[in-house]
């Protein structure tokens, strides 16, 4: 299977074993929670207005690339709001591609595989560091390299740090073979080419394991286990595991292109392979299950989906295992925006320069190559299928999502200052500047004036204001969370910035503070 182009990333921070045990209702909501909101408004529209260039660019690549057909799709706010198709789903009979042309999406599938083992957990049916060899001991077979390994748990083949070797495009001829040669190849071990959990290395072979666990696991095979609980769910009613199911005119047949001609590559069954990126799809049905992921954010009460809850579906979002910081990455018009990107759950992870965070999965096999990802605090995502060897199109993916925002004028959801931020502010801006009282005040937490000295507070706060002139005003504060926020003071001369941080007693104190000049904008 192709290795993911992840154009997205962050750092290694590897979850707790706490988050494994099943779920717990939460008794107590916070009632004054507001969820974070788009400050923009008429959205649709002004992705709509710019679609012709977004056709123009995907018209380009397939082009360029030689690519037989390709059929791509913008979503936002829970809906596509422009699909388009090129080309030919079948060459050879001149079927044009169309919404319910069904690709294999090659490494895509992962995710699938990553869901169906978090539905398995949050069933209290297993846990993310239980053995592999709990479930599969043929494992037991595996040499480790060295004395100190650990042994292979479910969350190192989750994250690609098993210590399996890269092995694309080796394992993708091994698509079809059967569940028992699988378990019979497992049993005449495995070369590693690491220590498990020691380092990211993309492993075809750990997703095909985790097939194997959600069989045994589910008393089903992978493939009717995540029928029943994901594609039926859903409506996904054009989306196979086996291509001999699908029918003749939706089926998208596979090529390379050589000796400028397409070549037909050769379909491959469904086997055990078929867990790390056998899957069969149309965009019409990848985009619900698009949506499913999408609406998982801003995190907030309500009815949960019954398909998969929304925080296990952000803990499938979430950094996982270090994959790469990249401080030169350029952007595909050019610019130098440093990059880091991380792997979790059979999903890719990626922040920017501009703090954007990307989410998704790239797929690649002989014929097919697709990419989605999406970006959660927008509320915008992007899937392309194409019928050409390894052309998936993650690059342009990226270019054109980059287009949408900065073309429509898309904004990121903001956080709303909490009840308790507020009231902070508001009872901190009365002491300033010169904190009168300010120590037998109840708003600062104890260890406040240990760590600020009101001597030192009153003058730096005094000079502050006095170079500031007049205040002009006093801007809403801008939350970071529920108890960490800034807002500027506006004054004749100069803006001042003041930060705190409250305290994780309830009601929250002011613990931490900071109090700086910001220049005049011209």
């Amino acid at each position: 299977m192709k290795l993911p182009v992840v154009l997205f990333g962050c750092c290694l921070l590897m979850l707790s074993g706490s988050l494994d045990a099943p779920a717990q209702q939460v008794r107590t909501p916070i009632n004054n929670y507001t969820p974070p909101a788009y400050p923009d408004t008429n959205r649709i529209p002004r992705i709509k207005a710019i679609t012709a260039k977004t056709d123009s660019l995907f018209r380009a690549y397939a082009r360029t690339n030689n690519i037989p057909g390709l059929v791509y799709a913008i979503v936002a706010d829970g809906q596509i709001v422009h699909s388009t198709a090129f080309g030919y789903s079948n060459v050879e009979k001149k079927i044009p591609a169309n919404n319910q042309s069904v690709f294999r999406i090659a490494s895509m599938t992962k995710s699938f595989a990553g869901m169906a083992i978090l539905k398995l957990r949050d069933e209290g049916k297993l846990q993310l560091d239980d053995l592999v060899s709990k479930y599969i001991p043929e494992t037991d077979s595996i040499i480790p390299l060295t004395g100190d390994s650990p042994p292979l748990t479910i969350r190192h083949l989750l994250t690609h740090t098993a210590g399996f070797p890269q092995d694309d495009p080796w394992a993708d001829r091994q698509l079809s073979i059967t569940d028992d040669a699988f378990t019979d190849f497992l049993k005449k071990g495995v070369s590693l080419s690491n220590p498990p959990g020691i380092t990211y290395e993309y492993s075809n072979l750990g997703f095909t394991m985790l097939g194997t666990i959600i069989n045994r696991v589910s008393g089903k095979h992978y493939e009717s286990y995540i029928r029943d609980n994901i594609f039926t769910p859903l409506g996904m009613t054009d989306t196979y595991w086996e291509y001999s199911e699908v029918p003749d005119a939706q089926l998208a047949k596979g090529y390379r292109w050589v000796n400028n001609n397409w070549r037909k590559e050769t379909l491959l069954h469904s086997g055990a392979y078929g867990m790390m990126g056998g899957l069969m799809t149309s965009i019409d049905d990848f985009v619900k299950y698009m949506q499913l992921h999408m609406n998982a954010w801003p995190a907030r009460s309500g009815p949960d989906n019954p398909v998969m809850k929304r925080s296990s579906l952000r803990e499938m979002h979430f950094p996982g295992s270090m994959v790469n910081l990249n401080s030169s990455f350029k952007t595909p018009d050019g610019q130098v925006c440093a990059r880091a990107t991380s792997y979790n759950f059979g999903l890719a992870w990626a922040k920017d320069c501009l703090g954007r965070i990307f989410i998704g999965h790239s797929g690649g096999l002989p014929g097919f190559g697709s990419n989605w990802v999406f970006l959660p605090e927008y509320g915008l995502g992007i899937v392309a299928f194409t019928n050409h060897t390894y052309k998936g199109p993650a690059i342009l993916n990226i270019q054109v999502l980059n287009t949408v925002i900065a073309a429509a004028g898309l904004q990121p959801r903001l956080m709303v200052a909490s009840p308790l931020l507020l009231q902070r502010q508001k009872q901190l801006f009365a002491l300033l500047p010169d904190w009168n009282n300010a120590e037998q005040n109840n708003l600062f937490a104890e260890n406040f004036f240990d760590d600020y000295f009101i001597d030192s507070l009153r003058k730096q706060t005094r000079g502050l204001f006095k170079k500031a002139g007049k205040i002009m005003g006093v801007k809403d504060i801008v939350p970071e969370n529920q108890l960490r926020g800034s807002f500027t003071i506006q004054g004749e001369f100069i803006d001042i910035s003041v930060r705190f941080t409250l305290s994780p007693e309830n009601p929250g104190l002011i613990q931490h503070f900071e109090i700086r000049e910001l220049p005049k904008k011209k």
